[in-house]
């Protein structure tokens, strides 16, 4: 199997579990895509498209020859988040970075046929590595549009983003190697994100120029375009707190050896090793690296909320995770933990 048929078996599997949600953009501006274990789900399977659609929104990926996985997690609150990170190579990433409103035609692309006579415009917010546009077939909001292209977004007196707010047209997000299409209305600006595939378009975080979160530990010289977050053990698609799910965990663990850092994975193992032998936290010093220390707190996360009795457990959590030495485990993650630096609940 070549990598490219590996990460596409990946991406396939993971479709075709609705516990499985995606997020494809940048820092501080993503679409997310997940749905509900009895929503219609339509998927698409072709030499050149794999994808998944509902009736709010779809995930779509194209060419897969330069993407590289990369498996990570990071504690957050009393928890901890995973995920897989969809890279490209910095050198390779780069989409069109429009700086002003932008007609690019009928949406030809769309993951829906149904779509692919809209008009795509390009909301012109210059992300390095996705395109972030509205499409809409609608007269009204198209004239609208046009008498603004030219002009960047939030300019004084520009009102494209106004109409579109009121119009709530498709959002779409595009990459180098694939989309994310959200159908359903935009919230109003004091409204909750609805639930199923949103949006969210921080511009204060993307004023940062960030790719990504600084506790996800991506290798250096690689960007993150979209991302695969996979059942979590211990949190449900909303973050609410679940019993602890021993097949998701494994089934993590799992991706983790296979696509994640080997040195942090090594590490993780070290400390399995030491406190399943009933070793003293001294026996692995405290990390200097912050991605290090993020793996030591997650795994001593993962262990206390395992229910597997380990005697030494609370020594350690006092040595490494201050923060969880309170409860020694006996809280799951609440849906405020779940808030990560990407601004949306993953």
């Amino acid at each position: 199997m070549t990598a490219r048929d590996d990460i596409r078996a990946l991406l396939r599997a993971h479709l075709a579990d609705p516990a499985s949600q995606w997020n494809l953009g940048t820092f501080g501006a993503i679409a997310e895509f997940m749905r509900d274990s009895n929503e219609p789900v339509q998927f698409t399977d072709k030499t050149h498209v794999l994808a998944a659609t509902t009736a709010r929104g779809g995930i779509g990926f194209g060419d897969l020859t330069d993407v590289t996985p990369f498996a990570s997690e990071s504690a957050t609150g009393q928890g901890w988040n995973h995920r897989i990170a969809l890279c490209l190579p910095d050198a390779a990433c780069a989409m069109n970075r429009r700086t002003v409103l932008t007609e690019i035609g009928p949406d030809g692309d769309a993951l829906r046929e149904q779509d692919r006579e809209g008009i795509l415009f390009d909301m012109g917010l210059d992300t390095l590595q996705v395109d972030i546009c509205i499409r809409t077939n609608t007269p009204v909001l198209i004239e609208a549009l046009r008498v603004e292209c030219g002009r960047p977004l939030f300019e004084a007196g520009n009102t494209a983003m106004a109409a579109i707010v009121a119009a709530g047209p498709h959002r779409v997000f595009i990459t180098r190697f694939g989309r994310c299409e959200v159908y359903q209305p935009i919230p109003p600006a004091d409204g909750r994100s609805p639930e199923g595939p949103h949006t969210h378009v921080l511009p204060k975080l993307m004023r940062s120029g960030r790719t990504h979160a600084a506790t996800e530990p991506v290798p250096e010289g690689l960007v993150p375009c979209a991302h695969l977050v996979p059942a979590h053990p211990i949190k449900d698609a909303m973050g609410l707190p679940t019993p602890f799910d021993a097949n998701a965990h494994g089934q993590f663990q799992d991706l983790l050896e296979r696509y994640g850092d080997a040195a942090l994975v090594r590490l993780k193992q070290r400390v399995l090793a030491a406190i399943a032998a009933g070793a003293a936290p001294s026996t692995i010093p405290a990390p200097r690296d912050r991605f290090a220390r993020h793996a030591l707190r997650a795994t001593l996360r993962q262990l206390a909320l395992s229910g597997d009795a380990l005697p030494g457990l609370s020594a350690w959590i006092s040595a490494h995770d201050e923060r969880r030495a309170d409860d020694a485990g006996v809280e799951g993650a609440g849906a405020d933990d779940t808030a990560d630096a990407y601004g949306h609940a993953s």
